[in-house]
This record gives structure tokens, C-alpha cells and sequence, in this order.
């Protein structure tokens, strides 16, 4: 009897091992499955951030081209010439100019800053911005004069040197997101005298708080400025916050003085440091090194003559020192391989570098959960320390399939846009593989004309089921591409190309239009328009009518007075989602 028990258990141990096993596997493909969803949300924003990129360098090629075509752009009005291609033609008014006739009522109840500033000033700025208060525009005016005056002093390069007894902390992008900046300073304290900072560019844009952002670095350089470095990024630059943000942020929080603020912030943006070379060995630089890196240019170039990096400086003067190539910026550290006493103004290609260590500080930075952020820390003969953080309203984190599947919504709508975007262009090319009529394609015929037309280097196959329906033999319905998705028409008689055209480029187009009207009136001529347009479809080899275009301008010009408001014009292109079905968490791309 003892032996039958015994072989009873054994059976039932069996049992519940091979039911362990079989939960094991299928949460091992479950768990795979979800990171591979993850994967591919994550390729979606990197490939279209970089599409984004690649806009830029042609928006960039735009105003060279402009500035060689629209010749009688130095007659009608010099000042955009001076603002995009050079220094301003005179200097802007003084402080007081500015500052005197702000007033600070006595109901103002957020920080108020004293000058000179202190440490408890930085104490102030913080605990306000926890509170999510609002520094007065007089107090930011003063902030911005006093931090360009002490920058106008400062080379291109800032030398700082280390010790084993004091370590240094460098921070790479933060892009308006207050709170990586409030978690940095917790966990490694406010910058101090015994505390120093190196912020490597790209305070601002995309996040909500970049002027918070900026206020307390400001505020904090002021206070130690042999503590705490800034360098500049490609985001420290009036047509780059046109286009993701910052711009906005400020015209909404400071209503009547943010034209101002916009102005002086302009101005110092030019004379951010280049970089910091550590202990004369390590370069800190946003944007790394080309193949090759003439560091004796970046020494000597005027940089408050580099206006936007969209627009490397092409001086009134002739001067050809000044004139730089356009690079592409990310936040980079690059330890040197071979220790000098001499300056670090030789020219150096990559094989003579050592290491390549990029660091990016904005955590959630797609969408929360979707990466962390981190910062190093260094101090003399040792190897550099890496922290890394994320930033969480929940004191739980959520289970995976809900972060993965709200990043996955996330992606699949903005990569829906894009689509919707090309909508003429993807017809076009469905129906050139379409040779029978049927309105369907093959899945490698799909993934072909998808990629041909987008250019985005997407798994196309993977991603199918969230953005097509298919029938019974795997072909897909190519037209179900564009299902529950349009784009709205402020001109409901304008043609679907030209309305294609037009959302696609509007970051762009309200760049430039933004550059025409210096003054921030929100107006341009319908001349301007109509010449600026013709430009614009000449360099980016786009085939739209004149006549289109030409209409178009009288029916923007609403009350017939000969000009146009285009920063509202271009916010009535947006993509209207009919179904969203993104939300639903029972749906994978797997």
C-alpha cells in the first residue's frame, strides 16, 4: 500500500511540474512577445524622429537657397537677412529698455528673485516650480541680461579640472521635462561650490517646463559660474523652439512681455559656450565629433554669430573663418585617448578618440515607460560612474502590457498620420503592383510600396495587423490603410493634394513664415506668401500649381486686407481619428 502512494505522488509531482513548465513557456513567449511589441513601438518614434531630422538638414539647404534666390528679399526687409544669416544690424536695447517698464504687482504671489543672486535664490526657484508657479516676466528679463553678460566673458570652450576629492556631474538632454531635473538634484544634490554640473545643450523644447528648466540653470550659473557649466545644443535656437514648442510655451505663459523674453533669449542663446574640455582630457560637446574635428576652428569661430543651427553663420563681413559645417547634434562626451599638456586645438578624426559615451537625461522621453534617463559622474584617474533613473507619478510601476500597450498606441497613431500624410503618393503606388484592379495586394507588395513611399526602415510585416485588414489568403486590402483616418480641410475646395502638401510640410512652412514676420504679428503679406510658397515648391521639388497656390492665398486672406494669419491657418491641418481603436489592450502587432 505505501507503494501505491508513493506512485500516486510521483504521478501528481509530475503532473505539477509539466503544468509548471507549461506556464513557464508560455509566459516566456508572452514576455517576448511584449518586448518585441516594445521593440517595435520604439523603432516607430526613432525612425520618425530621425525622418524629422533629415527635414531639418532640407529646411536648413531651404534658406541657403533662399537667401541665393529671393534677391530682393536684402531690399524689402534686411533684418531677416540679419537675423537668419548673421549678426542683428544693431544691437538690442539695453536692459533697462527692457526691464523698467515691467512691473511686479503686489498680488504676484510666486518667487521673487534677488539680485545679486544667492543660493537661496536657487532654493526659491525650485521649491516655486514644484508648485508649478509662475516666475514673473521682469524677474525672467533680469535673469536672461545678467546670464548674457557674464557669458559674453566666457571662450568657447570652458576649462574645468577635476580631483579624486571632487567629482563632477554631466547631464545630457532634458528637454523641458522639470521633473528629470527635480530628481537629478535629489538624488545628487543642488549644484554648489562642492557640487559641480556640466549641462551639455537641449534645455528646452518638446517638454512643458523648459523655461523652468532654464530659469534654475540660469540662476544656478549665476550663482556658482566656476560650478556649473552650460553648453549649447541644437535646441538652444529660436527656429528649432518654433518647431517643437518652446516658442509657444512662452507666448502662453508670458502673454504680454513673452515677445520680449523670446528676443533676449535669442540673443543669448549665440553666446552659449561651444563645449568643456575636463582635466584637458575630456571633451564634452553636444553633437560629437564629424570625421574630422578641426578644433582649432570651434576655438576661434565667433559663435554669437551662429544664429540657428539651421542656419550656420554666412557672415555680411565675408569673414570665411565663420562659416562651419552643419552637423547633426546629440548630447556626447568623447574621452581623448592620448593625455597633452597643449591645447586641445589640433585637428583630431575619430580613430584618435577613445571612447564615444552619449548621455541623455529626458527619461519617458517618447512616451512614459519608454526609456530612462541617466547621468555620469567623473572625477581625476577614475572611470566614470553611470546613474540611471525614471520618473513616475505612480509609487507602483505599471505592469508591462499596460506601458508597452500605451506606448504602442502611441506610435501606431503617430506613424498613422505620416501614412495619412502620403495618402495620394501610397495610392499611386498601390495601384502600380495592383496590375489586376482588385484592390489588393500581396504582403510583400504592401511592405515594398510602404517603404518606397515613406522611406521610415519600418518592419513593415510586423506591423501590418495594426494598420491593415487582410482576407483569408493573407492579402491586404491596401485601401484599409487610410480606414477611420482623414485630414481636415480649413479649405474644404482645395485639392487633396495640395492639402497632403501642406500638412505635411506645416512645421516647416511655419518656420519659415514664422522668419518673415520679425515681428511676431502672426501676419505676412499674401505677396510674401505667394513668392515665399514658389520658393518653397522650387526647392523641394513639389508639384503644385500656381494657380493652386494663388488661390489658396485669397481664400486665407479672410477679410480681403492683402495679408494672411498663417500660424492659424496651419493649425486647422490636423489628422482626425475617426475609430481609435488604439487603446484597446487586447490587440498586439504580434
Amino acid at each position: 500500500m505505501g507503494c501505491g502512494t508513493s506512485s500516486v505522488k510521483d504521478r501528481r509531482s509530475e503532473q505539477v511540474l509539466k503544468a509548471a513548465l507549461v506556464i513557464q513557456n508560455w509566459y516566456r513567449g508572452y514576455s517576448t512577445r511584449l518586448k518585441a511589441r516594445q521593440r517595435y513601438a520604439l523603432t516607430i518614434f526613432q525612425s520618425i524622429e530621425y525622418a524629422d531630422e533629415q527635414g531639418q538638414l532640407q529646411l536648413s539647404n531651404f534658406f541657403s537657397f533662399m537667401l541665393e534666390n529671393y534677391a530682393h528679399i536684402h531690399e524689402k526687409d534686411p533684418e531677416i537677412v540679419a537675423r537668419l544669416f548673421g549678426s542683428t544690424i544693431q544691437d538690442y536695447k539695453d536692459r533697462q529698455d527692457y526691464v523698467a517698464f515691467v512691473d511686479v504687482p503686489n498680488s504676484y504671489n510666486g518667487p521673487r528673485l534677488q539680485f545679486p543672486l544667492t543660493f537661496t535664490d536657487i532654493d526659491l526657484l525650485v521649491d516655486a516650480f514644484k508648485q508649478q508657479q509662475i516666475l514673473h516676466a521682469r524677474y525672467v528679463l533680469e535673469v536672461l541680461f545678467e546670464t548674457k553678460k557674464v557669458l559674453k566673458q566666457m571662450p568657447n570652450f570652458t576649462h574645468v579640472k577635476t580631483s579624486p576629492s571632487k567629482e563632477i556631474t554631466i547631464c545630457g538632454d532634458l528637454h523641458g521635462k522639470l521633473d528629470d531635473l527635480l530628481l537629478i538634484f535629489y538624488k545628487n544634490g543642488l549644484p554648489s561650490g562642492s557640487n559641480s554640473y556640466i549641462f551639455n545643450g537641449d534645455f528646452v523644447d518638446r517638454g512643458r517646463n523648459s523655461i523652468e528648466i532654464l530659469m534654475i540653470l540660469f540662476v544656478s550659473f549665476l550663482v556658482y559660474p566656476n560650478d556649473l557649466h552650460l553648453n549649447r545644443g541644437n535646441h538652444e535656437d529660436f527656429m528649432m523652439n518654433l518647431r517643437y514648442g518652446f516658442t509657444k510655451e512662452i507666448l502662453c505663459k508670458y502673454k504680454i512681455h513673452g515677445k520680449q523674453i523670446l528676443q533676449i533669449l535669442e540673443d543669448v542663446y549665440t553666446w552659449l559656450p561651444i563645449g568643456t574640455i575636463i582635466d584637458n582630457e575630456i571633451l564634452v560637446i553636444h553633437g560629437g565629433i564629424s570625421e574630422s574635428t578641426d578644433l582649432n576652428l570651434l576655438h576661434h569661430v565667433e559663435r554669437h554669430k551662429m544664429k540657428s543651427v539651421l542656419m550656420p553663420p554666412t557672415p555680411l563681413d565675408g569673414d570665411p573663418d565663420t562659416n562651419l559645417k552643419k552637423k547633426k547634434f546629440n548630447a556626447t562626451i568623447l574621452p581623448r585617448e592620448v593625455k597633452t599638456s597643449t591645447s586641445l586645438s589640433e585637428q583630431l578624426t575619430k580613430h584618435e578618440w577613445e571612447q564615444v559615451i552619449t548621455i541623455f537625461s529626458a527619461s519617458n522621453y517618447y512616451e512614459e515607460g519608454s526609456n530612462r534617463g541617466a547621468y555620469i559622474k567623473l572625477s581625476f584617474g577614475m572611470a566614470p560612474r553611470f546613474f540611471q533613473y525614471q520618473v513616475t507619478r505612480t509609487t507602483c510601476l505599471r505592469p508591462l502590457y499596460q506601458r508597452v500597450n500605451a506606448i504602442e498606441s502611441s506610435a501606431i497613431r503617430i506613424l498613422r498620420e505620416r501614412i495619412i500624410a502620403r495618402k495620394t503618393d501610397l495610392i499611386h503606388a498601390f495601384q502600380l503592383q495592383d496590375r489586376s484592379k482588385s484592390g489588393k495586394l500581396s504582403m510583400s507588395q504592401w511592405a515594398f510600396s510602404m517603404e518606397n513611399i515613406l522611406g521610415l526602415n519600418l518592419p513593415w510585416r510586423s506591423l501590418s495587423s495594426r494598420l491593415v485588414t487582410t482576407d483569408t489568403n493573407g492579402d491586404i486590402n491596401y485601401m484599409s490603410s487610410f480606414q477611420d483616418i482623414h485630414i481636415q480641410k480649413p479649405v474644404k475646395e482645395a485639392q487633396s493634394t495640395l492639402i497632403e502638401t501642406l500638412y505635411r510640410y506645416r512645421s516647416d512652412l511655419q518656420i519659415i513664415f514664422n522668419v518673415i514676420d520679425s515681428d511676431h504679428s502672426g501676419l505676412i503679406s499674401v505677396e510674401e506668401f505667394r513668392s515665399m510658397w514658389k520658393l518653397f515648391n522650387s526647392h523641394y521639388n513639389i508639384h503644385i500649381d500656381d494657380f493652386q497656390i494663388d488661390e489658396l492665398a485669397e481664400r486665407m486672406d479672410l477679410n480681403k486686407d492683402g495679408s494672411i494669419d498663417f500660424n492659424e491657418f496651419l493649425k486647422a491641418f490636423h489628422v482626425v481619428h475617426k475609430l481609435d481603436k488604439l487603446n484597446k489592450s487586447g490587440s498586439g502587432l504580434l
